[in-house]
């Protein structure tokens, strides 16, 4: 199974601002992390592949075919969870999934053993029968993921999958992710560098609307060798530091002076300097601002 996106451009205000800018890519089964900050064009290309939004130019093709000849059998290989938690609040989680598998062409039976399974792999089997609206932020981004998963999809776009969870939560949701993409394709959309960085088998990062790199994670971090440095300054260094430019990853006070992490092409000039492998957040740092 193949996805491709050809030349994909989506402009707002008359054309005067492209969130999509001539963005090509191709993907195969396994989880892809899409990094970038807000605004950089995330949501509207997941929006895009999901036929929410359909783009000004440019073809996105699964196995060859473009998809927008392939209609309901291209929907029936969705999973999709959007950012947004626009929930029905009278309804319990249990009564969300089936509404949801009823629409996803469900049969009961089948829709009864996958509700099961679902509400288990989230974590919410206790909360079934609870409205909505007395879920947390946490438990309907876990519902969301769960309606997402219902119909076993072949491609599962995830918006922000982990956003309001804690660290135990995100730490499972992560690892299903992960044991679900074997035979998917996951496009998984996050500002949390530590989603992505070990379960990708690529990472994109995004912004102003283009795809600035892409590549396995050990080739992103090798592309960072020479650029990261931690720096044990006075006050009065931090401060000339500061004021030269440099990307602080990090500023971690020690017991008689501050230690800075900075990404830079240039070798700070200031303080005690050593050079430090490079972690994703310094390739996002360095990459998307």
């Amino acid at each position: 199974m193949e996805l491709s996106l050809s030349r994909i451009r989506k402009s707002y205000n008359n054309g005067k601002t492209y969130a999509v800018d001539d963005v090509t890519v191709t993907f195969t089964p396994g989880v892809y992390g899409l990094l970038g900050p807000n605004g950089a064009g995330k949501s509207t290309l997941m929006n895009i592949i999901t036929q929410n939004l359909k783009p000004d130019s440019g073809i996105v093709a699964l196995d060859g075919v473009p998809i927008d000849r392939m209609g309901a059998d291209y929907r029936s290989m969705l999973g999709y969870m959007p950012q947004q938690q626009t929930l029905y609040d009278d309804f319990t989680g249990e009564r969300f999934l089936w509404y949801m598998a009823a629409l996803k062409g469900l049969d009961k039976r089948q829709a009864r053993v996958v509700i099961d399974h679902t509400l288990e792999v989230v974590n919410l089997r206790q909360e079934r029968h609870k409205k909505l609206r007395s879920y947390s932020g946490g438990m309907k981004q876990r519902i969301l993921i769960a309606q997402a998963l219902l119909n076993d999809p072949k491609l599962l776009i995830l918006d922000e999958p982990t956003a309001g969870l804690d660290p135990k939560e995100r730490i499972r949701i992560r690892n299903f992710i992960s044991e679900v993409s074997k035979d998917k394709i996951v496009l998984l959309s996050t500002h949390v560098v530590s989603d992505v960085e070990f379960i990708s088998k690529e990472i994109l990062v995004m912004r102003s609307g283009q795809i600035k790199t892409k590549g396995t994670p050990q080739s992103l971090l090798d592309s960072m060798n020479g650029r990261v440095f931690e720096v044990l300054v006075t006050p009065e260094e931090q401060c000339a530091c500061e004021g030269a430019g440099y990307k602080l990853s990090n500023i971690m006070l020690t017991q008689d002076r501050i230690c800075l992490r900075i990404v830079s092409d240039i070798r700070p000039q200031n303080g005690q300097v050593r050079e430090v492998y490079p972690n994703l957040e310094d390739v996002y740092l360095y990459l998307a601002d």
